[in-house]
């Protein structure tokens, strides 16, 4: 059966993309490789996947909703859709807002109306974030909590999108599954998060620049523990009227900032040069997943700890810049 995967360029889409290629699956990628980041990290993410037989890559913007509903006549076997497109990054939204109301409520409704158009759509499954608990002092969160308190226009898009998929279940029947990540990383990860340019700065012997005096606490999520989720998601088709599903997918362990500096130092061999700022605007102090739900019903089993995963992504960082 086809699978239809759109972020494929992406850090989580790319890996997903390789989990279900690896399982034997046809999966068409869609991608718009914009330059929110180095595009030429999401062609070289690509470029592995092109050595699949099973993959084919469209380049395609969900926002344009001519082209996406295009999609259901030229692939009229898709059975499942993992839709992980998105415009990312909290700070980035301050600067250009209507990109993330492009990518992430018109485009979420363009994949909305093709997914009800499919013929043999089974699960249509999309990644919504843990920005959606905005300012809730409650931890850890919990799917069961309300989330009318958004501290980002990221958010606030990303919660819009639980909802209008919260309405297409309702009204046409379609079983979807929305998967709120928390701080995923790992290898071929994106170079706006902040492990990411903290690994830089302390290779490159620049500073770094800490938030919030440091006191700031993040359930960091390992890709790998994270696809294992996703797969998971896509093969558990709800049930129910209406057939939607939210899921946290993180460690469940929320972990302070400093703590992450040190491991990524001795990671490095070199010490952090660090600079203490003020907290930003959008920004939360602390994520910490509930993911008794996600057990329960996946089998969802993070297993690895920062301990071994921002080493991973230190060596992986090393090969690919010396490349």
């Amino acid at each position: 059966m086809t699978l239809l995967l759109t972020g494929a360029a992406g850090f989580i889409g790319f890996h997903v993309a390789e989990a279900f290629l690896g399982q034997g699956r046809q999966v068409i990628g869609i991608d718009n490789l914009n330059d929110y980041y180095d595009p030429g990290l999401k062609e070289a993410r690509l470029n592995l996947l092109r050595n699949h037989p099973g993959f084919r890559f469209e380049r395609l913007d969900i926002s344009d909703d001519d082209a996406v509903e295009n999609l259901t006549s030229r692939f009229p076997d898709v059975a499942h859709v993992v839709h992980l497109a998105a415009q990312a990054g909290v700070r980035y939204s301050l600067e250009n807002p209507f990109a993330y109301v492009a990518a992430n409520v018109k485009g979420q409704l363009a994949m909305l109306e093709a997914a009800r158009r499919w013929p043999k759509l089974k699960h249509f499954v999309y990644a919504s974030s843990s920005s959606v608990y905005g300012a809730n002092e409650k931890t850890p969160f919990s799917v069961s909590d309300p989330v009318d308190k958004p501290v980002s226009l990221y958010a606030a898009t990303k919660r819009s999108g639980e909802m209008i998929a919260e309405s297409y279940a309702r009204l046409y029947g379609t079983p979807m599954t929305g998967l709120r990540f928390f701080t995923v990383y790992g290898p071929w990860g994106r170079p706006d998060m902040a492990y990411f340019m903290f690994t830089e700065a302390i290779m490159q012997e620049r500073e770094i620049k800490v938030f919030n005096e440091g006191r700031m606490r993040r359930d960091f999520t390992y890709i790998d523990d994270i696809v294992g989720g996703v797969v998971a998601a896509t093969e558990r088709v709800p049930e129910g009227d209406p057939a939607h599903k939210i899921y946290n997918l993180g460690n469940s362990r929320s972990e302070e900032l400093g703590r992450v500096i040190e491991i990524l130092e001795s990671a490095c061999g070199k010490q952090a040069q660090k600079r203490y700022l003020g907290m930003q605007p959008g920004d939360v102090v602390q994520t910490f997943a509930d993911i008794e739900d996600s057990r329960r019903d996946l089998g969802f089993d993070p297993k690895t700890p920062i301990d071994e995963g921002l080493p991973r992504f230190v060596n992986w960082y090393r090969q690919y810049r010396n490349t």
